[in-house]
């Protein structure tokens, strides 16, 4: 399935602005570009009956194909003359930076760039007139994108595990089984065995949190394993689990992220340091490996550690992993009944049983689509998802009668045509955020916000209105992709006030998605005996060492690629050689995303300055890196930038405010003070987190005056006081909405100039600020606050006068704070009349939901 309306409308709304602007273009340059607008604009009427019969014709995918890989082309074109724009703009207001000039913008002769540019875009004008010559061999229609608007808004996804529907007696057998006493002293391995999509996770959550099992066991663990099956991975997620499950951090695990440098025989001591003479319950979710030494291997572990009576439950597909693992115990799965896949499909298409009776004729219909589910519970949930906002008896019967139920990729496959239904009715938009939400690898948990950045990088958010920002269409898309069930929302994502909302995909929607961008996207190693297509636009690079010479052949032969995840092949944080990095970067001058986590060198090549066209940069995680090169602000286009977890770098780059499009900035370094005309002066930062930064005295003077910033969070600086130096009110009127602070114990006092947010701050959270003695007499004049929570202040003893005029509040959180909890104790306290007006207090963290 090729996706190309999406891409036609960016890249012609490009065109079109280029063609308007009065911009210095080169002779015949304005023609061509009208002449591409008006070839773009015919095309773009017949693109979407052209992607809905691709499915039947592979001569129109492969014409969609061809056709996206020159409007591909012109947006890099158009992208590098944008880039250079900014370039020249920078520069004026700033001045140059280096002493060089660089050959790859020609400023030393702009008219020869420009007529560069203009040539260019003559032959994607060329190239794009021969690909619309074959459109009259389809008889497209002319077919525009409905505009209609949904009835009410897509709800999430996230099922608790009592939402569940038809497997409570599949749960009482499981927890039957693992209540039984074993007569010997191996490890019991109860297998839960099924097809995908058909509820395996799901069960076994119901098991995991059932409170008879909890009573049960010592410790339970949770370990979802990655389909390379790789033993010593494996035993570290163990760990993992096992310190976070017991609440055990030894003297030499102060920090989780110190697990990754584990030799295996270091993971098997501390392993059995926590778990010695515990009975646990260990769930391996979703095993593939059929390796029956491997298994013994993690079975003769957990047999060491473990006390008697520790069972495992396994989640997988194939029947061959339970005969490896040695079970007579397993427990085959099988599809709902028909009553139950009625209740769980009408449960996510409509809202009560109130309405579903309202509309007895779509029930009917309904009951017909889920014949055709199968029992398999995602097809149920996804298609009833898609259902959820629609009330017209065609868009029911489209479902059920699509021609989707028979291309089929085998015999019985339901769980694919719904899945196909359900991506065959999003918005053109939509399919492509869908799409390459496939470019995170499966089984990597990522949050919503970082899954919008990469959209946004990849220039795939298109901005509704002027007003509403792009990380607030990436939000609206996110929820929507909930609401079709295509993601889940993870169990802790309210405890971050919604922040930051982690999910995960279900292994066939992933496959789904790799599917539809599989011409685009390549994954290679050192084992990649054949270099992908040279139009590859994507790569996901497994990276055993850091110098591959292998890869870096294979990487002399795209010349097309925006986007590189690399990904930590041994579990640990490889180091990576300077060389290997710079010729990445010489490769790839059109990269908008370089995701580099997680792993370890020292330099960053001065060459990447050279990427003008990078929007993402992630180097979070590297241990070693000390100094970020001057050039990195060369990069005028950047909007993400993650430096936290950077432990060793000592400084932030000098020309910083340079970064003139960056929106988001993640932060840890060894400084103790930031420059002035820094963070601050960066016109566009509308996300800054500053974490670990152990130095760090106080945030520079500019910051109070970075009216663009949105979210503020300022994490585990042990020396930082933020209310030191000059902390004056100022006149600017910021814009900021979320304040986190926490682990800050020396700071003494909130700084004053967060009054001049007092009409946009709307989340506020204080913790672990020990010194703290008071908040200030200016918070009530926050109005528009909707959420307060302090916790872990144990000097604050009271509240100010006036929080009664806070009449946003809906949420105050008190917590750890022994002499103020006494003072707000509902009805009794002395600062009770302050906020017996908050519907939803927790003081102590015993919530007062009925006030």
């Amino acid at each position: 399935m090729e996706i190309v309306y999406g891409i036609a409308v960016e890249v012609l709304k490009r065109v079109a602005s280029f063609a308007d602007e009065k911009i210095s273009l080169a002779w015949g340059m304005k023609d061509d570009l009208k002449q591409l607008e008006e070839t773009m604009s015919t095309l773009e009427t017949v693109l979407l009956d052209a992607e809905e019969q691709q499915q039947e014709n592979k001569e129109i995918e492969v014409w969609l194909r061809r056709l996206k890989n020159v409007f591909l082309d012109a947006w890099d074109v158009l992208d590098e003359y944008e880039c250079e724009l900014l370039r020249r703009e920078v520069v004026k207001t700033h001045g140059s930076i280096g002493r060089k000039v660089r050959r790859f913008f020609s400023h030393s002769n702009p008219l020869a760039f420009s007529f560069s540019i203009a040539n260019q875009i003559m032959a994607i004008r060329q190239k794009l007139d021969n690909v619309a010559k074959d459109r009259s061999n389809f008889h497209l229609k002319e077919h525009h994108q409905d505009a209609r608007q949904v009835r009410r808004e897509m709800t999430s996804s996230f099922v608790r595990p009592s939402e569940v529907i038809g497997r409570e007696s599949d749960k009482d057998k499981i927890v039957k089984l693992l209540m039984q006493k074993d007569n010997n002293n191996s490890i019991s391995v109860i297998p839960i065995i099924g097809v995908g999509g058909l509820g395996k996770t799901a069960l076994a959550k119901l098991v995991y949190n059932d409170g008879r099992v909890a009573n049960e066991f010592d410790a339970k663990l949770w370990v979802c394993v990655q389909q390379d099956f790789n033993v010593t991975e494996v035993t570290r997620e163990i760990l993992i689990s096992s310190i976070s499950a017991t609440n055990t951090v030894h003297q030499s695990l102060k920090q989780a992220g110190d697990v990754s440098n584990l030799s295996v025989d270091q993971l098997q001591l501390f392993l059995r340091s926590i778990l010695k003479d515990k009975k646990v319950l260990l769930v391996l979710d979703d095993v593939w490996n059929e390796d029956r030494g491997k298994w013994n291997e993690v079975r003769d572990l957990l047999s060491a550690v473990c006390a008697m009576g520790s069972k495992v439950i396994v989640t997988t597909r194939n029947t061959q992993v339970a005969s490896i693992m040695g079970t007579t115990r397993t427990h085959h799965l099988e599809c709902l009944s028909e009553e139950d896949s009625l209740s769980l499909f009408f449960k996510y298409a409509f809202v009560d049983e109130q309405e579903a009776a309202r509309f007895p004729k779509l029930r009917d219909i309904g009951k017909q689509i889920v014949q055709k589910c199968g029992g398999l519970p995602l097809a149920l949930k996804t298609l009833g998802s898609v259902l959820c906002s629609k009330t017209d008896e065609a868009e029911w019967i489209y479902v059920r009668d699509s021609e989707i139920w028979e291309l089929r990729r085998e015999q019985n496959d339901p769980i694919l045509a719904a899945l196909k239904l359900s991506y065959s009715t999003m918005s053109p938009s939509l399919k492509q955020c869908f799409a390459y939400c496939s470019l995170i690898p499966k089984n990597i948990q990522s949050g919503n916000l970082d899954m919008t950045r990469i959209w946004m990088a990849l220039g795939i958010i298109q901005s509704r209105n002027e007003k509403m920002e792009l990380e607030s269409i990436g939000k609206l898309h996110f929820k929507e992709l909930c609401g079709r069930s295509f993601f889940q929302y993870l169990d802790d994502a309210e405890q971050q006030f919604n922040l930051i909302q982690d999910f995960e995909m279900h292994d066939l929607v992933h496959d789904l998605a790799t599917s539809i961008i599989r011409h685009e996207f390549a994954e290679i190693s050192s084992n990649t005996k054949t270099a992908p297509n040279e139009r590859v636009r994507h790569l996901r690079i497994f990276l055993m060492d850091g110098h591959d010479q292998s890869i870096v052949m294979i990487l002399q032969k795209l010349q097309k690629v925006r986007s590189i995840f690399f990904v930590n092949k041994k579990g640990e944080e490889p180091n990576i050689e300077e060389s290997f990095l710079s010729t990445c970067i010489s490769r790839l001058k059109y990269l908008r995303l370089f995701f580099l986590s997680n792993f370890s060198f020292e330099v960053l090549p001065s060459s990447i300055g050279t990427l003008k066209h990078l929007r993402y940069l992630n180097l979070s995680g590297n241990r070693k890196i000390k100094k970020q090169p001057n050039s990195i602000c060369k990069l005028q286009s950047l909007q993400t930038l993650y430096l936290h977890g950077c432990s060793e770098l000592e400084e932030l780059p000098r020309d910083i405010r340079n970064l003139v499009s960056l929106r988001t900035l993640y932060i840890t370094t060894k400084e103790t003070y930031f420059s002035e005309n820094g963070i601050g002066c960066l016109r566009s930062l509308q996300f800054l987190f500053i974490t670990e930064c152990r130095n760090l005295r106080s945030l520079p003077q500019d910051m109070r005056c970075c009216t663009t910033l949105r979210t503020l969070v300022v994490d585990e600086c042990e020396q930082l006081e933020l209310a030191s130096g000059r902390d004056e009110v100022i006149n600017n009127q910021l814009s900021l909405q979320t304040l986190m602070i926490y682990k800050l114990p020396q700071t003494t006092a909130l700084p004053q100039w967060l009054q001049c947010a007092a009409d946009t701050l709307q989340l506020m959270v204080v913790q672990d600020c020990c010194k703290l003695a008071a908040l200030p007499k200016w918070l009530p004049n926050l109005t528009t606050l909707e959420t307060l929570a302090i916790v872990d202040c144990p000097n604050l003893s009271s509240l100010p006068d006036g929080m009664e005029r806070l009449t946003s509040l809906t949420r105050l959180e008190i917590g750890g704070c022994d002499a103020l909890e006494e003072r707000c104790k509902r009805d009794i306290g002395e600062d009770w009349p302050k906020i017996a007006h908050v519907p939803h207090c927790l003081i102590g963290f015993e919530s007062d939901e009925d006030h």
